[in-house]
């Protein structure tokens, strides 16, 4: 082979490997690219919805378990998550956290209460105006030490932790704090041009 052509090879060769190394470590450790499937978040969050999730937000995991190699503070109230679905971990879900390690959970006739108090909740839309016991009624129940409650925005059209077996989401399961939206769309007829950048509440 020519030297030329053999030392251009090579060095596309270490770019390629190094910038895939890059990658892997940034997805691993940085940020994480999210889509928004389905409306259970709405409105904050749109099917067609691009999300960046920060991965450091709540500590910095070990690669492909569920341990912390270094612990920050976790998950605030009303933070919106991205974490492995209790029921089936092979598939991602995104909620916002309304009840954290210690909170007494309680929901009655929609309304949410935290700890006896009335939680106001100006980003939840109600799809359904019917009061549905096994939808609407839930708790009191205590959340504990390691755990999360999460609901969806759409709260009448979400699969929740009101639903689960187990009804929490465990710290470690959290990937991350979603971040930004870097792209939205429902197809090349509909890009939603004023939502790219904005950030998630």
């Amino acid at each position: 082979m020519n030297p030329r052509w053999h030392k251009l090879l090579k060095e596309y060769a270490e770019a390629l490997i190094i910038a895939l190394i890059l990658a892997i470590f940034i997805r691993t450790f940085v940020v994480q690219a999210f889509k928004i499937p389905s409306g259970s978040m709405l409105p904050p969050l749109e099917i067609g919805d691009h999300l960046l999730v920060t991965k450091f937000s709540y500590g910095i995991h070990m690669p492909f378990m569920d341990r912390y190699i270094f612990e920050f503070d976790g998950p605030e109230f009303q933070d919106i998550v991205v974490f492995e679905f209790p029921e089936n971990p092979s598939k991602d879900f995104i909620k916002r956290v309304v009840g954290t390690p210690g909170d007494e959970i309680f929901i009655e006739d929609k309304e949410l209460y935290v700890n006896g108090e009335k939680v106001q909740e100006d980003y939840v839309q109600f799809a359904d105006q019917r009061v549905v016991n096994t939808r609407d009624t839930f708790g009191p129940k205590v959340v504990p030490e390691g755990k999360y409650f999460v609901l969806g925005d759409n709260r009448d059209q979400s699969y929740d932790a009101r639903f689960w077996d187990d009804h929490f989401v465990e710290r470690e399961k959290i990937i991350g704090r979603a971040w930004r939206i870097y792209w939205s769309w429902e197809g090349f007829s509909n890009i939603r041009w004023d939502r790219i950048g904005s950030r998630i509440e």
